[in-house]
C-alpha cells in the first residue's frame, strides 16, 4: 500500500508514483484501472493534469482536470468558509456587590447586546476590604444576572471564587 503524500495538498501529474491507478476522465467517467503512464498520457493528451483524489484508496483514484483551476477553486471555497465564521470573543462586564439598580440595568443590556452579537460573556464581580465577609451578596448579585439572561443564555462557567472576584461566564443559546 502506498503511503499518503507527504507535501501540501495532492500529488500531480509525475509526482503519482505508483504502478496503477483507477481513472476518472475530464468529464467524471469512471475509465477503471490502468498504468499511471497510461493514465498520463491521456491527460496531456488532452492539455490537462492528473490529480490523485484518493491516495489512501488501492489502487489510487486520480481525475484528469485543470490544477490551476481546481486550486483556484479550492482557495475560493476556503475564503468563502473563513467569512461565513464567526470568531466568538469573551466580553467583560465587571460588578460590585454594591451595584446600584439603574448601573445595574445598565450592565445587564450591555450583557444582553453582548449575547445578541453572539459573543461569550464574563461576568467578574469584585470585593473590596470587609465585603470578602459577605460573599453571598456576590453570589445573590449573579444569581440574579443568571436569571435575567435565562432565555437568551446559559451558564458556561458557574460562579467560583479567585482571590478577592467571583467570576461565572455564560454563552450565547
Amino acid at each position: 500500500m502506498q503511503a499518503a503524500p507527504t507535501r501540501e495538498g495532492p500529488r500531480v501529474n509525475e509526482e503519482i508514483r505508483v504502478p496503477q491507478v483507477r481513472l476518472i476522465d475530464e468529464e467524471g467517467e469512471m475509465q477503471g484501472v490502468m498504468t499511471t503512464r497510461d493514465a498520463l498520457m491521456r491527460a496531456f493528451s488532452v492539455g490537462l493534469d492528473l490529480l490523485e483524489i484518493s491516495p489512501t484508496a488501492v489502487p489510487p483514484v486520480v481525475k484528469i482536470l485543470d490544477y490551476g483551476k481546481f486550486k483556484y477553486e479550492q482557495q475560493k471555497k476556503k475564503n468563502e468558509a473563513r467569512k461565513k465564521q464567526k470568531v466568538i470573543e469573551i466580553k467583560e462586564v465587571k460588578v460590585r456587590p454594591g451595584t446600584g439598580e439603574h448601573d445595574f440595568q445598565t450592565k445587564l443590556k450591555a450583557i444582553h447586546s453582548f449575547l445578541d452579537e453572539g459573543d461569550k460573556v464574563k461576568i467578574s464581580l469584585r470585593f473590596k476590604g470587609r465585603e470578602m465577609a459577605h460573599q453571598e451578596l456576590g453570589i445573590k448579585m449573579l444569581e440574579r444576572i443568571r436569571q435575567e439572561v435565562e432565555e437568551k443564555a446559559k451558564v458556561e462557567q458557574m460562579p467560583r471564587l479567585e482571590n478577592r472576584q467571583m467570576l461565572m461566564v455564560i454563552a450565547p443559546r
